[in-house]
């Protein structure tokens, strides 16, 4: 159990990194593309609006896999930080001491995915990256109930 412990934290730090890396990366396709049409010229005005042009979906599956990152990345932190003393020996071993502060970080944990999944999503479809929203609304909402179904010495 040590060793997932131990995966756990240098997931989060390496995660960091690679997210930021990965934000960067976004960035630098949306600095290339800037010259190119963002918005089709033909056909009815909603298929303009929602189908993006080639350039635009560069950028938005970049976005999408940064953000898709930076989620694995809050998702090691919420495990991570949880072991100390949060969920049972049933799923990480011996936790340490139990903490009575900790009585409502699961339900915190679960509270902050889902709202990150939502508000995440919500700017996504503002900026028309579909990706990135369907990236969003997937894995976030899935981890919350990964996260939610742990069992804790509280529940």
């Amino acid at each position: 159990m040590g060793i997932l412990i131990l995966f756990f934290g240098l997931f989060l730090l390496a995660g960091w990194a690679v997210a930021l890396g990965w934000f960067g990366y976004a960035s630098s396709v949306l600095w290339r593309v800037r010259t190119q049409p963002w918005v089709r010229t033909d056909g009815h005005p909603y298929a303009r609006l929602l189908l993006p042009t080639p350039a635009y979906l560069r950028f938005d599956k970049a976005l999408a896999v940064a953000v898709l990152l930076a989620d694995l990345w809050l998702l090691s932190g919420i495990v991570l930080f949880g072991t100390e003393g949060i969920f049972t020996e049933d799923w990480m071993g011996y936790p340490g001491m139990m903490d009575p502060a900790g009585q409502g970080y699961q339900a915190e944990a679960v509270d902050t995915l889902r709202t990150t999944a939502w508000w995440s999503a919500s700017v996504a479809v503002l900026g028309r990256c579909w990706t990135t929203a369907f990236v969003q609304l997937t894995v976030l909402p899935l981890s919350a109930l990964w996260v939610g179904s742990f069992d804790t010495y509280y529940n």
